[in-house]
């Protein structure tokens, strides 16, 4: 990042630091004088007033990709290194009971601000969250980026809606046994995000999270999850496109085709962690009318995965990645952990999108792809992640969609 921008961000964030941790004069006029800050390290780089009603938090994330296909005659992955992802991550709290979380994305020289809120905190129970975020979906679309058990996400969230504006209400009930989140949105097509309203309709969204045994989280099941998603509200004009994991664009829909009327989405899911074992799942079905000419029918588009990994030098594994009980130190002998992992993920358009002409020429409906995968962790903000991934199209190894073998690596620093 060039000095020309890094020095208004520097300036900025000093002058946000400075509005958010000292009350204004008004209200100091009216209460004792605020308790000393304290500056230091706790997930990340943490100024906050003593007693944490006032905090400012800076995290970051740099991912650094590499794509390379194998066997691929047809020209159809762009073998490449890439950018993935340059965040720098603001958050924190004001007056006690208000959070804020500021998340934009400066990978391939393109500011994008991904995620925007507001939390206004009533109890664990009950939060109401306010601006742009993820909305409360898919399994895998909510894990967050720093933590992913692949190089990229499964097809699955190439349906699940990916981040919005809205307002959403969420919280924690019986101690963590249920999570809960449901909030209304602009409405955004199958895997995609966006910043502003191309309609008067409105989503609903909402997830359910059951962990039974959550109280006793050393049993066997105590690591146990179920879920439940769903979704509705106006179909966007715009209809979406599905990429492989190697970018390739095997599925769109012809440019006179639109979307038109109600789009349901409904998801089951689960997870599951013990000690050093990690698996989870999830199916996503989406219907939506669609229409070109005087044609029009309703859609569906399916879409399921189950992943698991195992890490084998003895940590355990977690949603929110794995931390190793050694660090990377050759002086030492010590090289952090290694985690194993593989998945099979499949995604399918309904056949009438061919038949009926909705789908553009050379579309391929279906595509169903195995990934093997090892992440190196080397201190708790280090890690390499090396997969490989087939994706056969169609059923077709060798048909009119040559499959898809690619090699993705990713040198990831986090905190």
């Amino acid at each position: 990042m060039s000095c020309a921008l890094t020095r208004p961000i520097a300036v900025a964030a000093a002058v946000a630091a400075s509005m958010l941790l000292q009350p204004s004069a008004a209200w100091s006029q009216n209460a004792p004088a605020p308790p000393p800050l304290t500056a230091g390290w706790q997930n990340g780089f943490v100024i906050q007033s003593a007693n944490a009603d006032y905090r400012l938090q800076l995290n970051f994330i740099l991912q650094v990709d590499g794509r390379f296909a194998i066997d691929d005659p047809q020209n159809n992955v762009t073998s490449t290194f890439a950018l993935r992802r340059l965040r720098p991550i603001l958050q924190g709290r004001v007056a006690r009971f208000f959070d804020f979380f500021f998340q934009p994305d400066f990978a391939g020289g393109i500011v994008n601000i991904r995620d925007a809120y507001v939390d206004t905190r009533f109890s664990p129970a009950f939060r109401v969250r306010v601006g742009k975020g993820k909305e409360p979906f898919g399994l895998e679309r909510l894990h967050g980026a720093a933590y992913l058990t692949f190089v990229e996400r499964a097809l699955p969230t190439a349906v699940a809606p990916d981040r919005d504006i809205g307002v959403q209400v969420l919280g924690d009930l019986a101690g963590g046994v249920v999570n809960y989140a449901a909030g209304l949105f602009n409405g955004v097509a199958d895997g995609a995000a966006a910043d502003l309203d191309n309609n008067d309709g409105k989503d609903f969204v909402g997830r359910v999270v059951v962990r039974p045994f959550a109280k006793a989280p050393s049993r066997p099941l105590g690591g146990l999850g179920l879920a439940l998603a769903g979704s509705t509200g106006e179909q966007p004009a715009v209809l979406s496109s599905f990429k492989s994991s190697g970018q390739q664009t095997f599925f769109t829909y012809d440019r006179a085709a639109i979307g038109d009327g109600t789009r349901n989405r409904y998801s089951p899911q689960g997870f599951y962690y013990h000690k050093s074992l990690a698996a989870f799942g999830e199916y996503i079905h989406s219907r939506g009318k669609v229409i070109k000419g005087s044609t029009a029918d309703d859609i569906s588009v399916r879409s399921w995965l189950i992943a698991g990994s195992f890490v084998v030098t003895g940590e355990a594994a977690s949603d929110g990645g794995v931390k190793p009980t050694t660090v990377f130190d050759p002086g030492k002998h010590t090289w952090g952990a290694l985690q194993l992992a593989a998945r099979y993920h499949v995604l399918a358009v309904e056949p009438r999108a061919v038949t009926l002409g909705f789908a553009a020429p050379g579309a391929s409906r279906e595509a169903k792809a195995f990934t093997a995968g090892a992440n190196w962790y080397l201190n708790p903000f280090v890690k390499w992640a090396f997969n490989f991934e087939r994706t056969v199209f169609d059923g077709d190894p060798n048909g009119a969609r040559h499959a898809e073998n690619v090699i993705l690596f990713r040198n990831q620093i986090s905190f």
